[in-house]
Formats: structure tokens, sequence, C-alpha cells
């Protein structure tokens, strides 16, 4: 089959379409920070290319610190004023925002394709979770504020780049319905035009959006320790989120710190290798490229043959590619599990541990290629990856300890309940793990075990919606677990002798400190 590009989804039509529904934030030549009440074209915009075919696409316009200090301290402003507006209109004003979400979702899903490489369903998925999350707030506000108030000051997010809209524009609108105004830094890896839009919408409804471009390094000093800012959500890598741990060390500042972990699925005394078959499969959606997902097996050397069977089922009808190719102008976009991942540097990192791994004694139990991808003739396919699986990585390599990000499986062999838990819990610390178990008893003793937050026994846990609680055990996460009213509850004020439930191995969460 020769593959077209699907007619009107090209990026340049896809950024017209974006300075068309909200022309404040897009101007032709480049994106545009929102501080201090106004979208300005300030900053240098960085040169950025997409997953999909390395094309030039629009890159974050980088503010410099002193420029940073000022948005944020333009915030604090917005904070005050947004503190004094009624819960019935912050409601209004939020409920307006998704409805907006809703009427461009197709635009926000593509930009999230051209992006960040999301496949066009997920991409969909994405934007839909995030205004029925944020819907599900709505209702459910008032008794969640009871008793609470806003922080004396606005709401800082650094988040990582997969989850633009359920993850952070769903935060930002729960985080502005709790009363407090908002800063988000535009994740540098992309993201970018989604992102803005989605604040652009919220900004003519009146919520009280700051939005900054940045490294990491220019912009923490404000973003994390800057004195009007009252809580610091953080969504991304240890290395990262270790500085931002490090910096609100002697704060005792409200702070929910999202990190890594190697979530890992083990396998014991297990028969039903049809049902597992159909959950491996699922693990590939968006490249493995998720904070719940599952690029590690640990299984039980007696049932490996079977367990082999079913994993190799699984695999080889994983489809990936170009999420935007048809074979005909008429088709409706490809039903992918994942497309390229999110850069070509992230490919080669991933291309270079499996080669090191094998090179120390890895055996490649499968290795796809991309043949088997879905590509337009000539493309760029430098972000691209095919699954690879590989048994026994040395325990010096990176795919042995650490989540790879990545289509890349690993799969350790093990004898006893106590080498599965030791393998299980190599990286100290996960989100989420599983146990596929026959005996209800043994699964639980072994759940027991596993230093994860959530642990699923014969189905994969992920991070659930609405009212579910979500944290993560050891280095995974550092302070207040999230979701339902602890959503709410991270970002208000509450009891004087409170004390969220969370991990919070050096700092107290007392925000009477503040008041």
């Amino acid at each position: 089959m020769t593959a077209i590009l699907k007619p009107g989804t090209d990026w340049a039509t896809l950024y017209e379409r974006c300075r068309t529904i909200a022309p404040e934030a897009f101007a032709a030549d480049r994106v545009l920070n929102r501080w201090g009440g106004e979208w300005r074209a300030d900053g240098e915009p960085r040169t950025a290319h997409s997953p999909v075919d390395g094309s030039e696409i629009a890159g974050p316009p980088m503010l410099d610190g002193s420029t940073a200090a000022r948005a944020v301290a333009a915030a604090a402003t917005e904070h005050r004023a947004w503190t004094a507006v009624p819960l019935d209109e912050r409601r209004e004003r939020v409920r307006a925002t998704v409805q907006a979400w809703g009427e461009h979702r197709d635009t926000l899903a593509l930009a999230l394709v051209w992006e960040i490489g999301k496949p066009w369903r997920l991409a969909r998925q994405d934007v839909d979770r995030a205004i029925s999350g944020v819907e599900w707030y709505l209702d459910e506000i008032d008794r969640m504020l009871d008793g609470r108030v806003a922080l004396d000051g606005p709401v800082s997010n650094i988040a990582s780049w997969n989850y633009p809209m359920s993850v952070l524009a769903h935060a930002m609108c729960v985080q502005a319905l709790a009363g407090n105004g908002v800063i988000a830094k535009t994740p540098t890896d992309g993201g970018l035009v989604c992102l803005t839009l989605a604040v652009a919408l919220g900004v003519r409804e009146g919520l009280p959006f700051t939005l900054v471009g940045g490294g990491g390094r220019d912009l923490s000093p404000s973003l994390v320790r800057g004195p009007e800012v009252a809580c610091v959500s953080f969504v991304g890598g240890r290395d990262a989120g270790g500085r931002v741990a490090a910096d609100l060390a002697d704060l005792d500042r409200p702070h929910v710190l999202e990190q890594e972990g190697l979530n890992c699925w083990g396998v014991w005394e297990f028969s039903d290798w049809d049902t597992l078959s159909g959950q491996i499969r699922k693990t590939f959606d968006y490249a493995k490229q998720r904070c719940t997902a599952y690029p590690r097996f640990v299984v039980q050397r007696s049932r490996f043959d079977a367990f082999l069977q079913a994993y190799l089922a699984a695999v080889g009808t994983v489809r990936f590619g170009h999420p935007l190719a048809v074979a005909d102008p008429g088709d409706d976009l490809p039903e992918l599990d994942f497309g390229p991942v999110i850069n070509a540097a992230k490919a080669k990192e991933l291309h270079d541990a499996v080669a090191e791994a094998v090179a120390g004694g890895a055996v490649p139990l499968y290795r796809g290629t991309l043949d088997d991808a879905l590509l337009l003739p000539g493309q760029n396919t430098d972000a691209y990856v095919a699954p690879v699986a590989l048994l026994e990585p040395p325990r010096p390599s990176p795919l042995f300890h650490a989540e790879p990000f990545g289509p890349v499986d690993s799969i350790v062999l093990v004898d006893t309940e106590a080498e599965l838990l030791a393998a299980m819990n190599a990286s100290n610390g996960a989100l989420v793990a599983t146990i596929s178990c026959d005996d209800a008893d043994t699964a639980g003793q072994l759940a027991s075990g596993v230093r994860a937050f959530k642990v699923g026994v014969n189905r994969p846990r992920s991070r659930g919606d609405r009212d579910e609680l979500f944290g993560g055990l050891g280095d995974s996460w550092r302070g207040a677990f999230v979701g339902g009213e602890l959503l709410v509850h991270a970002v208000t004020k509450g009891p004087a002798a409170e004390r969220l439930p969370g991990n919070f191995p050096h700092y107290t969460l007392r925000p009477e400190a503040r008041a």
C-alpha cells in the first residue's frame, strides 16, 4: 500500500486553524507567552521538529529568569483578584472553558498528533478525558471545598509533554476552580500549540492562567522557589524531580511531585494466557510513553514457555507508524497503537540502550522493524522505534533498573517468590504494578510486597479518574497524593492541624504556615 497524508491534516493547516481560533495567542511566526494579563511576543522561540516526520513546527518561546520572575509576580496579582470571585462564577467560567475545548476538540487533538506523535484515537481520548474529568469536578466541587479556602498565592505547574490535556490542562482548571491563580510552564519537548490553545480558550472565559516557556534551569528559581508561589505541582523524571524536591526542602511549601518508576508486571503460578496476551497488547498504547506503562515483566521460569507464546502473539499484532497516513483521501485515520517516540534523540537513546544490553548478554526475544510500520514514502523516520523485547538485561544496563519510556520491554526470569519481589522492586518505588496469579491468596501476599502505589491482580492498574486516589511509593513520588477531593485539598487550605496523605520524607504540609 502506498500511503498519503490525510488531506487537511498537515501542520500548516493546523497552525492556521489555531490562529483563526485564538489570534491573540498565535502570531504568524511564533507562539506567545501569556502573563500579566496579556499575550506577549517575548522570549526567544526555540527551533522544534515534529516527531511524526521531522518537519519544523512551532517551538516554545524561551523566557529568561528575570522575565519569568516578573511573570510569577504578575500571576500573584491575578491570584489575589481571583480569590474574591464567588465559587458559582468560577464554576461557570470553568464550565465555559471545557465547553470551548469540546468545540475545538479535533484541533486540540491534531496538535497532539503533530507535536508529540500521539495516534488520532489516543489524541482525541486525551482531550476527552480532560473535558470529562473537569466536568466531574464541576459537579463535586461544593463538598470538596467545604471548610476550605484558596492558597495565599498561585499554583505553579511544571509538567511533562506526554499528557498536555488530561493531566496538565485538567489540573489547571481544577486549581482555578478551587480559587487559585495558575501558572504553567510549557513543556519544552512538545505540546506547546495544544496547551497554548487550551489556555487561550480558558483565558477568554476569564480564568487566571499564566503560561510561560523556558528551560527548567532558567525558570525554576521563580516557578519553584519564588516567594509568591504557594504550591508546586511537578510531573516528570526523577533527576528533575529531585532538583525540585531539593529546592523545596526548606520552604515548607505544599507540593505534588510525580516522578517515574519502573512499573512491573509479575507472573507467578498463572495459566490464563489468552487474557494476558490481550492485556500485553494494550500495554503498547502510545509507545509506552506513559507514567503507568509496563515495560518490565518478571516471570516464573517454569511458566516462561507459555508466557513467551502469549507475549509474542500480542507484540506481533501491534500496529505503529505515521498517525496521519491513509491509503485514500477519504479513508479514516489509521487505528494505531503508537506513532513515533517524542523525538529523534529519544529514539537513539533507546536504540543505544538495546545495543548495550545485548552486548552485555541480554537475549533479544523480539525485534520489530520499520518495515512493519505504516509510513509515507520517503518520510523521515528518525523518531520511530519498533517494539523490542529483551530477556535478562544485565544489571548495569539502564533497562534493568530504569523506565525506558519507549516500546522496549525487558523480561526477567525468577525461581522463587522472593526473587520475584526483588526484581519487581528494582527501581525503589513505582506508581503501578500488576500480579498475574491464579490463586487469590498468593496474589494478595505478593502484591503486599511490591513497592508500587497501586497493584492490580490479573489486571493492569492505571492513574485512574475522578475520585480514585493516586500517588507513588519510594522515589516515584514526593508530597501530597491526589485524586478526587485530594486534588482539591492539595491546592487549598483546611483545618490548621491538617496533614494530607502523601510521601513527605523531609517536609510537612502545613497550610497554616502560609496564613
